[in-house]
């Protein structure tokens, strides 16, 4: 790490810039303080024209409402915010939008009864024709390899889907200053070469970048620097390039990150087995499943990767039991049919599930943590002659807090108040408490930080390590080759070969989730092969 790369919060300053260009963002002093939180305070951060800049800290540090108060969405309390050498007050997003500031959310801003276009139209601040617009549309996400449907309603979309759109919406307003709040996590390894190719030429352009990521190593490529948060405060400006992982990892959380422990196990039976699993989905825009097999042992860490929106969505509803409608045999939970069980009974033969969306899927926003472990884990003594235990709730919600580290204002914090790491850390511990036989877990860690990456990565190797089959679908191929055994692609509704992690590489993978495979030698193998693959 270089010498300067760190400072305390109070003497942070501003990030390097071309010294022939004067700033196109100032902000000096933001402060914003919520009733249990200071999100923000005493933020200075300098962008420059053309420049790609990172802002990084882990989940709650403050760099989401940052973004937000330069965005207008959000007033600061105090500080001030100079926009080409002029002091500005950002009153809206609409004020920000003619400005020349634009936004991709991580939580997206969408209508879901509105189709794509007329989601993008609404962003839109000139007279637009619906028509003119869907052909700009198409063409613009087929330049960034963001492929989207302007016809489609947004409630038929997958996160991953819906994550395109805010990208996609952005970019049509050609703007001077463009906010990208974790882009690329719907992308495959070669369509994240394109879009940086793209922000690369925007900023050589002139358009200025402010990029938030979880990705050390897409900082590292892409970012001409960097602001570090922590705990709200700006705690250093670095080159990311002259910075390695653990140093970047360091700053952003205040220590070093171990290396995760595989503890040494031996597979054993096979207690997932999916055999010709083919599903029609609900969806006229969905994606069919076409005859996908495979088996997940006890002991083993099975990962699924692919670009959101290849079937994953139908995969995950017939495996939990939203989707009932497949053969008896399809589907084995620990040995038994359960291809026609509705969720409850599945949950009773040992299988546990992490949908990929956290608010809405996984937890109710406006229920309080400990009525949220009711809804999953109610067979943790919760429920007595159809009564329910206020108490038992409480001492769950409780211990799954301490046991996994969840940062928040106690068992009575409602959902919707956690950070997006912690509220994943809930989840995936409210999972992991009920001793679960199999475990299926959807995007583990989409836009959580490097900590709460790690931590939550480690507690599925310690599961595994305990005997349980766990299926990881994930679009994070970093996160598949850490902690998976053996790796498949889902693509197109059809499953890809299955190979052990260390027989293949990222740019194989990469290919398959473009759907490049299906020859002879390729072909998908049944589920007694890949179980004993």
């Amino acid at each position: 790490m270089s010498d300067s790369s760190y400072s305390d919060g109070a003497a942070a300053q501003p990030a390097t810039r071309p010294a022939q260009a004067a700033p196109r963002l100032v902000l000096e002093g933001i402060t914003k303080q919520y009733p249990a939180v200071r999100a923000n305070d005493d933020v200075t951060l300098v962008v420059a024209p053309g420049e790609i800049h990172a802002v990084l800290g882990e989940n709650g540090a403050g760099k989401s409402t940052l973004m937000k108060i330069i965005y207008g969405a959000v007033r600061p309390d105090a500080g001030e915010i100079r926009w080409e050498g002029e002091a500005v007050e950002i009153a809206s997003p609409a004020a920000a939008r003619k400005l020349g500031i634009g936004m991709v959310f991580q939580h997206f801003s969408l209508f879901e009864t509105l189709t794509v276009g007329e989601n993008i139209a609404l962003a839109l601040d000139e007279p637009f024709d619906l028509k003119t617009l869907a052909k700009r549309i198409r063409e613009v996400s087929a330049e960034y390899g963001l492929d989207i449907d302007p016809q489609r309603h947004v409630h038929s979309l997958t996160v991953g889907e819906r994550q395109r759109v805010e990208i996609v919406r952005c970019l049509l307003q050609n703007p001077r200053l463009l906010i990208m709040d974790e882009p690329t996590s719907v992308l495959t390894p070669q369509a994240v070469r394109k879009l940086f190719a793209t922000l690369r030429r925007l900023a050589a352009e002139g358009c200025s970048i402010l990029y938030i990521s979880h990705k050390l190593d897409e900082i590292q490529e892409l970012c001409d620097t960097a602001t570090v948060m922590r705990g709200g405060r700006v705690t250093g400006h670095v080159k990311p390039k002259e910075e390695t992982h653990a140093s970047l990892a360091q700053l952003m959380v205040g220590h070093s990150l171990p290396d995760y422990t595989r503890r040494e196990h031996q597979p054993g039976d096979v207690l997932l087995d999916v055999k010709q699993l083919s599903v029609e989905s609900d969806d006229p825009f969905g994606t069919s499943l076409d005859n996908v097999s495979f088996g997940v042992h006890a002991g083993e860490i099975f990962g699924i990767a692919g670009v959101s929106g290849n079937g994953q969505a139908e995969l995950l509803a017939a495996l939990s039991g939203e989707k009932r409608g497949v053969r008896a045999d399809a589907i084995a939970i620990c040995g038994k049919p359960a291809g026609r069980m509705g969720a409850g009974g599945r949950r009773a033969l040992g299988f546990g599930f992490v949908p990929e969306e956290r608010l809405g899927r996984g937890a109710v926003p406006a229920m309080t943590l400990s009525e949220n472990a009711l809804l999953t884990a109610h067979r943790q003594q919760m429920v007595s002659s159809g009564w329910i235990r206020a108490g038992a709730m409480r001492a769950f919600a409780k211990r799954c807090i301490e046991a996994f580290d969840v940062r928040c204002g106690g068992s009575e914090a409602l959902a919707q108040s956690l950070s997006g790491g912690n509220l994943q850390k809930y989840i995936v511990g409210r999972e992991i408490l009920q001793a679960p036989k199999v475990l299926v877990v959807a995007q583990p860690t989409w836009g959580v930080d490097v900590g709460a990456a790690a931590f939550i990565r480690q507690q599925l190797l310690d599961l595994s390590a305990r005997g349980v089959a766990i299926l990881v679908i994930s679009e994070e191929l970093e996160e598949l080759f850490d902690i998976c055994d053996r790796i498949a692609v889902l693509a197109r509704g059809r499953l890809s070969p299955v190979r052990a992690t260390g027989a293949t590489n990222a740019e194989e993978i990469g290919r398959w989730m473009a759907g490049l495979f299906g020859g002879r030698e390729d072909a998908a193998p049944s589920a007694e092969q890949t179980a004993h693959a």
